[in-house]
């Protein structure tokens, strides 16, 4: 009893003086400044969190700008990388062509005569050079149907019917070529084309009525599509001048063409015996022609020897990779003449 009697209750001061409870009597330290501690502890982790994350930011930032700055000198450096690359190759591509030009030259005052078991005819198989590679060889250039040709008259016209029929491509396409060659504004018939074809398309130009740079200018010539033409590019030249036929290092297609007594199948079997014994000049030649038909020929129209070489070449360092072309004229023993290069 006592014990229960010691016990007084919180409230009871309160209740003897008849005071109501409310908030501010039963919790007054919580009410006065619980609440602006709470408050304020809110407000204080509220500011460290959006410091915590300017931080993140500010370190993210700094991140992607050094990770960029990072690609920048690495592209930079790339680029410099390429252009020493570049630069390499262009200079290989230079000296093979000198170097093609030397071999020429040599070879023009040990003999007069030009066949494919000289040492100009032998390609350059990959040859590995420091820190790249380099690949090409010389092609004759006579021993190919020159288009130009077309411009000396019906016989050099009629030789390209026949190389086109050989191939089973239109022969009245000898027509159009011939007429985008010749000086004048006429026609020929059936297959020919002047201004007034080309004029009439969309969009119009005229015929060039003059010799053609190029394989590729029969693209503007009409009836050569691209598959005419790739068709024909084995073939066929385009060189400055009309040059007579080398004998020594065409194919049996041009030899047929040229020579209307040689089927396909004689100019193969003369093509595989030039192998062990290439034609010395003009008089071997027609003395191993069919019998009876030797007579004739002119000599105008073929020869034993070039003087217009085509250089190719591939060369590769790094990741540059250049190709390249160039058309050399040989003039006598002196170096060959470089008439165009261009990169492929």
């Amino acid at each position: 009893m006592r014990r229960e009697r010691g016990l007084k209750s919180p409230l009871a001061p309160l209740c003897q003086r008849g005071e109501p409870l409310t908030k501010m009597s039963l919790f007054p330290h919580f009410v006065k400044g619980g609440l602006g501690g709470i408050t304020r502890s809110i407000s204080t982790k509220r500011e460290c969190g959006i410091a915590l994350i300017t931080v993140l930011l500010i370190v993210a930032l700094a991140v992607s700008t050094a990770a960029f700055m990072a690609w920048q000198q690495q592209l930079e450096v790339r680029r410099m990388e390429n252009l020493r690359d570049q630069a390499q190759a262009g200079a290989i591509a230079r000296a093979a062509v000198d170097w093609a030009r030397a071999i020429l030259a040599d070879d023009a005052r040990d003999n007069n005569v030009d066949h494919l078991d000289e040492n100009w005819a032998t390609a350059l198989k990959v040859l590995p050079v420091e820190q790249g590679q380099i690949s090409g060889g010389i092609t004759d250039q006579q021993g190919l149907f020159n288009l130009n040709n077309l411009s000396r008259g019906e016989e050099d016209i009629a030789a390209f019917r026949r190389l086109l029929n050989l191939l089973r491509l239109p022969t009245e396409l000898a027509d159009a070529a011939a007429d985008w060659v010749d000086a004048n504004a006429e026609p020929r018939q059936p297959g020919g084309a002047e201004d007034a074809y080309y004029l009439s398309l969309e969009p119009p130009y005229r015929a060039a009525n003059r010799p053609l740079s190029g394989v590729d200018g029969l693209f503007r010539v009409k009836g050569f599509d691209r598959e005419t033409v790739e068709k024909l590019r084995p073939f066929v030249t385009a060189l400055p001048q009309p040059t007579p036929v080398n004998v020594n290092t065409a194919s049996a297609e041009v030899l047929a063409a040229f020579f209307p007594e040689l089927t396909l199948e004689s100019a193969q079997a003369m093509v595989e015996a030039r192998k062990k014994n290439y034609f010395k000049d003009q008089a071997d030649f027609r003395g191993r022609m069919p019998a009876g038909q030797s007579n004739q020929m002119r000599d105008t129209i073929f020869s034993v020897n070039s003087n217009y070489f085509l250089v190719t070449g591939r060369a590769s360092f790094g990741r540059v990779r250049l190709g390249w072309q160039a058309l050399l004229q040989r003039r006598g023993n002196a170096w060959p003449l470089v008439l165009w290069r261009k990169v492929l």
